[in-house]
């Protein structure tokens, strides 16, 4: 299902947080929000999941603004998965956590029926949690807590997701198994990453923030230039694709000084990515 941001702005304790902000993400696209701390990044997930009102501008997914459907209604289309979003999980298997993700699809007092078994089964399986189902979820390693949340937003059938700092903490390998299993949902994706080379690696299309507005938007290539990535980020660094697919961005040794330009090499560093 289509997302669409159309000229979002938003405000907090009467600051401008978002200008402007417009962004699309076609049916089955993952979009990556990047940019530096503060850039406002989280703010406009906020509002994408229908935790933060704007004061302007529209979120659709699909032909229905999100603020103008009922909590429940926005749930069955759009599942989060944040930062440290396990919540109350004592006591709590692996699979109970997943179960939570039905939640939207139940009345006051509704219960589990056959299609809810159905699609918590198959998110376990979706995301490689089967060996572990039964155990306590407090007890799993970082990785495997990720995976789960991850099962959780995938057992609310969702149109489209939204995803915090997925792979904060986590190790090369976890982050690297997780970004495959995200991409192999086929659902429409809006993520925010840190780390610039694992978005190239994720991302059909990126949208650099920058004080609130968008800075740039588009293809990975497009948009990571050296200008950009000096203006917005303050390192000298460039972006090539290999042979091999692989989208490398090359970094110098040292940050860009305020009165420094681009065409200052000086060492580099090289990190790769791979291009979709």
């Amino acid at each position: 299902m289509k997302l669409i941001v159309d000229r979002l702005h938003v405000t907090l304790d009467r600051s401008p947080v978002l200008r402007d902000v417009s962004l699309e993400a076609r049916k089955g696209d993952i979009v990556g929000l990047v940019g530096p701390n503060g850039s406002g990044k989280s703010t406009l997930l906020r509002t994408v999941y229908r935790s933060l009102r704007p004061a302007d501008g529209a979120v659709r997914v699909g032909d229905d603004d999100v603020w103008e459907l009922s909590p429940r209604a926005a749930a069955r289309r759009t599942a989060a998965v944040l930062q440290d979003a396990g919540g109350n999980t004592t006591g709590l298997t692996v699979t109970e956590i997943v179960a939570l993700g039905r939640a939207p699809h139940h009345g006051l007092l509704g219960r589990d029926g056959a299609e809810d078994h159905e699609a918590v089964s198959d998110a376990i399986d979706r995301c490689g949690v089967r060996p572990f189902a039964d155990r306590d979820y407090a007890s799993l390693s970082g990785g495997e807590r990720q995976r789960v949340l991850l099962a959780r937003a995938l057992a609310q059938n969702p149109r489209l997701l939204v995803l915090d700092e997925l792979t904060n903490h986590l190790d090369i390998r976890a982050r690297f198994e997780l970004l495959d299993l995200i991409r192999a949902t086929g659902v429409t994706t809006l993520a925010v990453l840190h780390d610039l080379d694992l978005a190239a690696r994720l991302c059909d299309h990126l949208v650099v923030l920058r004080d609130g507005a968008v800075a740039a938007a588009g293809p990975v290539l497009e948009v990571l230039t050296p200008d950009l990535l000096a203006d917005v980020f303050g390192v000298r660094a460039s972006t090539e694709r290999h042979a091999d697919g692989v989208v490398r961005i090359t970094y110098a040794a040292r940050p860009l000084a305020k009165d420094e330009g681009v065409e200052d090499d000086g060492a580099r560093l090289t990190a790769g990515a791979a291009d979709h």
